[in-house]
């Protein structure tokens, strides 16, 4: 009984840093112990995830099999942590891809549920700095991850090159987590990469991920609703580096449509 009554005292801060981080109270399905349990499951599920990705495609060389069972896996997450994903939109993306998906970044579980829902083969940017452990580095070139250098994004065209003519890249024009969730200022190179590489620029709003797991709440999730919104893709057929500043307006203006800050 002491054991259990000391167990519910520490888990009330963890409760209120949620609530605290989001500046609004939570209501959460499932009560103060599943949030409490999140971050537990969240990273035990992302090690396993990525051990058994490795392992698959050391065993069988297909990545398309590792990426459906990783894209599977998150989406298995979601559901575990009790987010619900609807994704708006998957008709500007009728004609086909590839793209580069650009979406707004306010939450760590905006990788996750883009992983899980956005459609086809796609490609994570990531800052070069994470290929420095070898362990993630594996794990990382399993999936397809690309690495980039925070102040050259548009280095990455070599590889987005090299990659299959279906598979899009996703990188956040922000290049970190908006700390209040208003979104941060854009940083030039995802657009310049989707010039050079010719590529249509789709705007993508991750809607709901600040309000479940915000800044500061140690990877705890509170249960709830997510929306992907896609806004139509924009060209970049014609566009050379001096268009760079006014492709990523227009990107800034789609994604400010849909935004909530949330």
């Amino acid at each position: 009984m002491v054991a259990s009554h000391a167990y519910l005292r520490h888990q009330r801060p963890l409760r209120s840093r949620v609530d605290a981080a989001v500046g609004e109270p939570q209501r959460a399905e499932g009560g103060g112990l599943r949030v409490a349990l999140s971050p537990y499951l969240f990273r035990g599920m992302l090690v396993g995830m990525g051990a058994v990705a490795v392992g698959l495609h050391r065993l069988t060389g297909d990545r398309e099999l590792t990426w459906r069972f990783a894209k599977a896996r998150a989406r298995t997450l979601a559901w575990m942590l009790g987010v619900r994903v609807q994704v708006r939109g998957l008709e500007h993306l009728a004609a086909g891809g590839p793209f580069v998906f650009t979406p707004n970044h306010q939450s760590h579980l905006d990788i996750l549920v883009l992983l899980g829902y956005l459609p086809g083969r796609t490609r994570f940017a990531a800052k070069r700095e994470l290929w420095r452990h070898p362990v993630v580095a594996a794990v990382l070139d399993t999936l397809g991850m690309i690495p980039i250098e925070r102040d050259q994004p548009e280095r990455a065209v070599d590889a987005l090159n090299r990659a299959g003519r279906d598979e899009s890249i996703v990188i956040f024009p922000e290049g970190r987590r908006s700390p209040d969730g208003r979104l941060g200022e854009f940083r030039k190179g995802a657009f310049v990469l989707a010039i050079q590489a010719g590529l249509p620029v789709v705007p993508v709003v991750c809607r709901g991920t600040r309000r479940l797991m915000p800044r500061g709440s140690r990877l705890a999730v509170v249960p709830g609703d997510v929306e992907i919104v896609i806004a139509p893709p924009i060209p970049t057929a014609g566009l050379d580096y001096t268009d760079r500043e006014a492709l990523a307006a227009r990107v800034r203006a789609a994604i400010e449509e849909h935004h909530l800050g949330w």
